[in-house]
């Protein structure tokens, strides 16, 4: 393996040995227990089993058959989650064709970030992840289950539902995805009107017209962003059926895929052959595997802070510093939009995840001894599942890519690193997403120009006062400010100046789309604004440098004067903004409460 892997994994181990193992005694103390059905008293389980059919009351109660928990995010507002309408159906009945048991659990909220961005409910959406974490914790805490099957795909939801198995981390868990839409207008066309629409060149009717026929029907947005960087990560850690992260919703082949998930949990359950909690199979190597994923992909931003918050549930602690040394040493091999102009169904047919995880493993860049809950481990996941006379089979990949501008070998990367610098100085922490931003662009020196929302930066474009060069510092956006939305609304005008030939940069409290490209951006800057983060200091006209050769985020103010500035503060009317309509009042407790976003945003501890 390679020097940085194991370092990073070293010391990941040594910072986490304090959390780790109470963790892992509790997972032991729970697995010891006898079984719910047997455990509990008489009412318990008549209300546990009252509406299963009298021979599923049978298997479970009297014959003690292996009892599965099923946690949903279905619903039809997000077209990702549509196809689980189908679903428990489908695991009832190859269940009991298996012997075992069934009962939806619970269902978790899940809300669509393409619907609410810009709006005033993604200030909801960072926090929809512990919400949902939660809403996993009371379905699973009925605690009659031998496993649990987890039916999630998009941005905050995987994260929430894996948090919050991870605390009921003595039961095997197999996670079951839906699957990508079919291609429709191209991510770059779209992008292109996107712009058009910025600059008023076209109207609402062609800009609705482009969106409709880029998002049209069932299955996750197209795209590399957080939702397909999930599914990406989910395999790297052994969590799915082998080679199911990227299989259209309604291909014949996701059926026995959602099939094969409940012969694969029912086999690592304490009944089964091979007992695998998933609080013991997430180990510090598995979540350093994700983290390499991630990086080897050009993944979405969003999990620097999602990715913390789950290993934190399985008692391990991992920093930003660690995604920079790991990146440092980890070739990009992936270019799928908006790191490239490929979509996830063309990176599905040149390769996919498993030819990534594949050159990743053979070239020292994953730790290839781990658990999954396939019996083959991680190496499983570098092979590709089709249908064979009716029947699951996976073959090799080629060695070579179906498409050498979509993935390349390890031999042969993209770049040497995986596109992802920790920039740090006098305006904190942050970091910046290099893998879609052009060289001539890494490195931006530029007056700012301050907003303290998205809107009056927009309104500014819109006024024609942003033709020059200038870094837009677009502060109290973070999670203790508003909830931390993305600012992806903000892409379409910045992308504009910047093809118009100006040097423009954004830094920000806040986070921007897993879809954030090619206009360099400097995010999730730490401490925030709210916080007394540096941020705060900043004046228009202050030049600021974003440097992502060097790694260094700075304010060229001479240092007596930055120390002795008096930080602003969010306006009373902007902070009553925050506060209140569209259920934002319901989560001011999380707001107040929640730690920074190198702390993963955990509002839990």
């Amino acid at each position: 393996m390679k020097p940085v892997l194991v370092e990073v994994t070293a010391r990941i181990r040594e910072r986490s040995a304090a959390t780790r193992a109470p963790y892992l005694a509790r997972i032991d103390r729970l697995a010891q227990r006898p079984p719910g059905a047997e455990r509990m008293g008489c009412a318990n389980v008549a209300h546990a089993f009252a509406a299963l059919p009298g021979s599923d009351k049978f298997r479970v109660v009297a014959e003690k058959s292996p009892h599965i928990g099923v946690v949903t995010a279905y619903n039809d507002m997000l077209s990702a989650h549509q196809p689980y309408e189908s679903y428990p159906a489908v695991i009832r009945d190859e269940a009991r064709r298996l012997g075992a048991t069934v009962q939806v659990a619970g269902g978790v909220p899940a809300m669509c970030d393409g619907v609410t961005q810009g709006l005033p409910g993604m200030e909801l959406s960072l926090f929809s992840r512990d919400t949902i974490a939660m809403a996993t914790a009371i379905a699973l805490t009925h605690d009659v289950f031998d496993a649990a099957l987890l039916l999630g795909v998009c941005d905050k939801i995987v994260p929430g539902l894996l948090i919050g198995a991870l605390h009921f981390g003595h039961l095997p868990c197999v996670f079951i995805p839906a699957g990508p839409m079919s291609t429709g207008l191209s991510n770059n066309d779209k992008a292109k009107v996107r712009e058009q629409a910025a600059q008023g060149l076209v109207g609402r009717d062609q800009l609705l017209q482009a969106e409709s026929a880029a998002y049209h029907g069932a299955g996750t947005c197209t795209f590399y962003g957080t939702a397909n960087s999930n599914q990406m990560l989910l395999e790297a850690m052994g969590l799915h059926v082998p080679g199911s992260a990227f299989v259209h919703p309604h291909a014949e082949l996701r059926e026995a895929l959602t099939r094969q998930a409940v012969a694969t949990v029912l086999g690592i359950t304490q009944r089964g052959a091979r007992y695998t909690p998933i609080g013991r199979l997430v180990d510090e190597r598995v979540i350093v595997n994700a983290m390499v994923a991630l990086l080897a992909t050009g993944g979405s931003t969003n999990h620097l802070i999602h990715w913390v918050a789950v290993a934190r549930a399985a008692g391990i602690l991992i920093d930003w510093t660690d995604f920079a040394e790991l990146s440092a040493g980890v070739p990009l091999l992936a270019r799928v939009y908006p790191n490239g102009s490929a979509d996830v169904n063309q990176f599905q047919a040149a390769g996919g995840p498993g030819f990534v995880l594949r050159e990743l493993l053979d070239s020292g860049c994953l730790h290839p001894d781990v658990a999954a809950v396939d019996s083959a481990g991680l190496r499983a996941h570098t092979q590709t599942p089709a249908l064979e006379e009716g029947r699951l089979r996976w073959s090799s990949l080629p060695a070579a890519s179906g498409d050498s501008g979509i993935v390349r070998t390890a031999a042969e990367p993209f770049s040497a690193s995986g596109g992802l610098r920790l920039l740090q100085g006098n305006l904190g922490r942050a970091v910046i997403k290099t893998s879609a931003v052009p060289e001539d662009r890494h490195i931006v020196e530029a007056p700012a120009r301050v907003f303290e929302t998205q809107e009056a930066l927009q309104q500014a474009f819109k006024a024609g006062e942003l033709d020059r060069d200038f870094v837009a510092v677009v502060r109290f956006q973070g999670p203790h400010a508003n909830g931390m939305p993305e600012l992806h609304k903000l892409t379409p005008p910045l992308a504009v100046l910047q093809g118009k030939g100006f040097r423009v940069a954004l830094v920000t409290d806040g986070r921007m789309s897993g879809a954030s490209g090619k206009v360099p951006a400097a995010i999730h800057a730490s401490p925030e604004a709210l916080a007394g983060g540096p941020l705060a200091r900043v004046r228009d006209g202050d030049i600021i440098r974003v440097d992502a050769v060097a790694g260094t985020l700075q304010a060229l103010v001479d240092a007596e004067e930055w120390a002795a500035r008096e930080p602003a503060t969010l306006q009373a009317a902007q902070a009553e903004v925050n506060a209140h309509d569209l259920g934002r009042e319901l989560f001011g407790g999380m707001r107040r409460n929640v730690r920074s976003a190198e702390e993963g945003a955990i509002t839990w501890l």
